[in-house]
């Protein structure tokens, strides 16, 4: 909310944990069924990955969840999660991004910008 996003929380039938939407607008009006799929099957892997203990649990939640990060009923995935390599990737998309995109195209995203400032 602090970054002028609404939340809405959403549990399919028989899963571990509830997914957070963060959005602009109307989630259901303003986004496609494929960008709400992609969306879930997305934020579906990487939970699993980044927070298994809750995410990728054994057992179904109940109807009333209470998410527990020391879950030892859950499957370990087969993906290394290695937070200095991430911080790495991220330096060097961030170089990427400046060089190929915001500096060529700075004059046309300031101008988009300045519509949105609050």
């Amino acid at each position: 909310k602090k970054m002028g996003l609404q939340v809405r929380y959403f549990m399919p039938p028989n899963t571990v944990a509830p997914l957070a939407f963060y959005f602009f607008g109307d989630l259901l009006n303003d986004y496609t069924n494929l960008e709400l799929i992609s969306t879930i099957s997305t934020m579906e892997t990487f939970q699993k990955i980044y927070r298994p203990e809750i995410y990728n649990a054994n057992a179904v939640a109940g109807s009333c969840y209470q998410p527990n990060l020391k879950n030892a009923d859950h499957s370990i995935t087969q993906i290394v999660y290695d937070r200095k390599e991430r911080s790495q990737l991220a330096i060097a998309q961030g170089k990427f991004t400046e060089q190929h995109f915001i500096k060529p195209y700075q004059s046309v995203l300031e101008k988009w910008s300045a519509n949105y400032a609050i």
